[in-house]
């Protein structure tokens, strides 16, 4: 098998890509012509929640009496070794066997409470939810449930490769959540895809402030594809009266470093 992990992220350019939107993350990810990395069934359960760290990953596989005994027992548990692996700059993100089936609930996340997590990502479903929000880290799922999850799936391994409603998510990739659902940074790209979310938000402050003490139809300006602005076209006039050109950004036709 090839190695789980793609990469590492620092702790800086960790908080960098917290400061994004996930919209913005989507952005840089698509100019790079990456696949889809957003998380579709996977939601706050309040609202306020936002989360950002790197992943540990937990996967499921359905029930079956063999696993049930082959899987080690008690705390050796593949879920309980996620959980240990798990602090403030970490997000779990479980793999679920279906979208309405529990990956959890008070009592085992108690121990997430007791570790300080980043965040819970999944795309199942969670039980007893009023005590997950009590428990205050922010906690994206399909869900909620008073479904039974071990009668359903059992977990299997712990930080490997797994897919989260179709998406791919590695060991150490970043996790980005927000009102909007969950992104995935793949590891080895987040530097880059950092750079033209960054830069593509810069500009979109710019034009949003421009459309408000000019008020008018926005297709003047936006939307506009990172790497391609025209260096003679209206949304780039009035980017050089900001400041930002094609010598200091990399959002300009021919400038790309992607």
């Amino acid at each position: 098998m090839g190695p789980a992990a793609g990469g590492e992220i620092s702790d800086e350019m960790l908080q960098k890509l917290g400061s994004l939107s996930t919209q913005a993350l989507v952005d840089g990810l698509w100019v790079m012509g990456w696949p889809s990395a957003q998380i579709d069934n996977s939601r706050p359960l309040t609202s306020g929640m936002k989360c950002c760290g790197r992943a540990v990953t937990l996967n499921f596989v359905p029930a079956r009496p063999d696993i049930a005994q082959d899987k080690p027992p008690g705390g050796m548990s593949p879920e309980y070794e996620a959980f240990e692996l798990c602090g403030p700059n970490e997000v779990l993100v479980m793999s679920s066997c279906g979208p309405d089936e529990s990956v959890g609930g008070d009592i085992k996340f108690l121990r997430l409470k007791q570790r300080e997590i980043g965040g819970l990502v999944t795309d199942g479903s969670v039980r007893d939810t009023d005590e997950i929000i009590n428990y205050g880290f922010p906690c994206f799922s399909h869900s909620t449930t008073a479904r039974q999850g071990p009668a359903a799936m059992q977990p299997w391994e712990c930080n490997g490769v797994i897919s989260v409603s179709g998406t791919v998510v590695r060991p150490g990739d970043a996790i980005v959540g927000d009102q909007d659902g969950v992104v995935v940074v793949p590891a080895k790209a987040a530097e880059k895809v950092f750079n033209i979310a960054h830069g593509r938000e810069v500009i979109e402050d710019i034009i949003k402030e421009e459309l408000i003490k000019n008020p008018g139809p926005p297709g003047k300006f936006y939307p506009f594809m990172s790497g391609k602005i025209k260096h003679d076209s209206p949304l780039a006039e009035l980017l050089a009266k900001n400041g930002i050109s094609p010598a200091n950004s990399n959002q300009f036709e021919g400038t790309a470093d992607w």
